[in-house]
């Protein structure tokens, strides 16, 4: 059976387990559709939180991240883990305890004002929809490559089938079709790891084998050892290397670890339990499953790292990257083994080039000499090519010719050179001849590349999709709940009828899932740093007036407000100016490089400081203005005393 097929049949089958489910479980009431009819068990729900949280970021993304940053994406880890313990002690079991079924509802009731619930539900759609774009590349990505067609076609059949389950399923359909989804991404992500593990390192446990010792030269190396020793003979730098800016690390750790807390789709998964000890629980299972996929993910990114590394200098195996030539170009045309590099290249998300005509095809790194040079004669040429008819096309050819000497000069400058003394042009080399890793491929190629059967390719692909689409479901939900929960009956209509609200949460999520393709179609950055944005905007808006709301009684509703808008507007600023507004491609004012980053602080680590800008404009405002009702005041000191807790006992 060829490969397409049984991509076909493995993805087929998940598709028609998932809407089995929720045909089974479709909602028949709102509490159904928001909540699940609050009747969730917590391992149940754990499982669900996880499959909710291991988006597309992290089963596709976070391995790539790592893969190619090594040490430095390592944040991702450490955020997004921390962020579960934050939630299961400081917010968890006081949002089930207030009993209601969305963020925004705790913070117009808290906040005893239907303007600051207004003010959530902004912020909720504003994070959803950042966070759906990630979705959305993800399923793209994985269909366009399995089913072999384009990442358009790709994002257009998966916006269909996450419309098939979720705008009938509702919290019910999706919480039991998001547990099967769970099975099936973490067995997609364990079964290669453990093949590949075994190949590379001799165990068969991958947390094991990436601290352990390189097989094929005898396990005289350590793993990390090789990976460092490749990488650096590239032109790279080491795997393991230290952050340069250990206050950044800090900050967008920091992002991700709030921002998980502050999460509107993952909150109202713990609206779903019958207890509030349930909900405490179900964050202690939902880290317990989490850790399943997270504990192998570094060990999958540097063996990815290794294995197409190796791949283009076969001579990196056993010895030095450039102690053998590099991969011909025939090699890779007619050898079966190698047939994942084209298949890949169809989709746009992998690219060579011969540039010195020697039918090889030479991988490593640019030094920044040659890479700008690079860069301004693609630039020339591009604009020579694009000058109307009645251009002075002699100009243009001039900066041509003078970008082709400077880039002659760099490949000839020995300083720029992979080994000490020579240059580049001594070596017979014209620049890195594979022009274009995605690192979203990386998890999805990584059994072909390991040369795994061909069930195992199979399995990737489902467990891809189960991922994205289990956390884009979460996200539609969280966006339809907002319009038809919080906006139509908490503001516009309040005296819709039940049947009449549950028509309006099924158009808002189809009107969600149109609105996620179409931004999907051309999105701002790899699905895991676009998703890493939606945590900034989360730490920086939804975390921030929670905790007030929970653990303080001062803290007015004009103070709520102005935190919450003062967090988002400095937050999402700051991401339009480095990354363009709104995301749109070219609008961004200063350029998303470190030297460019106020006081070293990226985009993706802005959160933090919104957040701190969030507490101050909210204790400074209620300070200003009169203190919240007693009413509210108690019901705040209620959400936080268990019920019936006995009086104190001596000892």
């Amino acid at each position: 059976m060829d490969q397409f097929t049984l991509n076909l049949l493995v993805i087929g089958a998940s598709f028609a387990l998932y809407f089995g489910i929720a045909f089974w479980a479709r909602a028949a009431s709102t509490s159904e559709f928001y909540a699940a009819g609050q009747g969730v068990g917590p391992v149940v729900n754990g499982m669900a939180t996880a499959a909710d949280w291991m988006s597309a970021a992290s089963f596709i993304s976070m391995a790539g991240l790592i893969a190619f940053g090594g040490y430095n994406n390592s944040v991702f880890l450490m955020g997004w883990t921390g962020g579960y313990v934050l939630l299961a002690l400081l917010l968890a079991p006081y949002l089930r305890k207030f009993g209601k079924f969305t963020v925004p509802e705790f913070v117009g009731d808290r906040f005893y004002s239907t303007s600051a619930r207004m003010v959530a539900v902004i912020c909720l759609l504003v994070i959803s929809i950042t966070y759906v774009i990630g979705q959305m590349v993800g399923v793209g990505v994985t269909f366009a490559r399995f089913l072999e067609v384009s990442t358009t076609t790709g994002l257009l059949i998966g916006s269909a089938v996450v419309f098939a389950y979720a705008v009938f399923g509702g919290m019910k359909g999706i919480t039991y079709t998001q547990v099967a989804q769970y099975v099936v991404l973490i067995i997609a992500y364990t079964i290669p790891a453990l093949f590949i593990s075994l190949q590379l390192t001799g165990n068969i446990l991958p947390q094991l084998g990436f601290i352990g010792s390189y097989a094929p030269t005898g396990g005289d190396v350590a793993f990390l050892d090789k990976l460092d020793q490749v990488v650096t003979e590239l032109g790279f730098a080491a795997y393991t290397a230290d952050t340069t800016n250990m206050f950044n690390m800090f900050l967008v750790t920091m992002s991700l670890m709030i921002g998980t807390a502050g999460l509107p789709h993952v909150i109202i998964r713990f609206f779903t339990v019958p207890k509030v000890s349930d909900a405490r629980l179900s964050a202690g299972w939902a880290l317990v499953f989490i850790a399943l996929l997270y504990t192998v993910a570094p060990a999958v990114g540097s063996m990815a790292r290794l294995n197409i590394t190796t791949t283009f200098w076969p001579g990196a195996v056993t010895g030095s990257a450039l102690s053998a030539p590099a991969v011909s170009l025939q090699e890779i045309e007619t050898n079966p083994e190698l047939a994942w590099v084209n298949n890949w290249q169809k989709t746009g998300l992998l690219a060579y080039t011969d540039k010195n005509g020697d039918g090889l095809i030479q991988y490593f790194n640019e030094k920044k000499p040659v890479a700008d040079a690079g860069k301004a004669l693609a630039d020339a040429n591009k604009a020579l090519a694009e000058a109307p008819a009645d251009a002075d096309k002699a100009a243009l050819e001039a900066k041509v010719a003078e970008a082709q000497a400077a880039l002659d000069a760099a490949l000839a400058d020995p300083a720029n050179g992979l080994v000490e003394g020579q240059s580049l042009t001594d070596m017979g080399l014209k620049g890195n001849e594979l022009t274009t890793v995605n690192n979203d491929i990386m998890v999805l190629a990584n059994p072909e590349i390991a040369k795994l059967p061909g069930w195992v390719i199979a399995l990737v692909a489902a467990g891809g999709l189960a991922a994205a689409l289990s956390t884009a479901a979460g996200l539609l939900l969280a966006i339809s709940s907002a319009i038809s929960h919080d906006l139509i009956k908490g503001a516009l209509k309040p005296d819709i009828s039940e049947k009449g609200e549950l028509l309006a949460a099924r158009i808002s999520m189809a009107f969600a899932i149109v609105l996620a393709t179409w931004l999907g179609l051309d999105p701002p950055g790899f699905a895991a740093q676009v998703v890493a944005l939606a945590f900034g905007l989360a730490a920086a808006t939804i975390f921030p007036v929670l905790m007030m709301g929970i653990f303080s009684t001062r803290v007015t509703k004009e103070g709520a407000i102005a935190g919450m808008l003062v967090g988002l507007i400095s937050t999402a600023v700051y991401i339009f100016l480095y990354l363009g507004w709104f995301f749109i491609p070219g609008t961004n004012m200063l350029p998303n490089t470190p030297d460019a980053h106020f006081l070293g602080i990226s985009p993706a680590g802005f959160g933090p400081v919104g957040a701190l800008l969030n507490f101050a404009v909210a204790y400074i405002v209620s300070g200003m203005t009169k203190a919240p009702p007693q009413d509210v005041q108690d019901l705040i000191q209620s959400i936080r005393v268990p019920k019936g807790a006995g009086a104190a006992q001596a000892h």
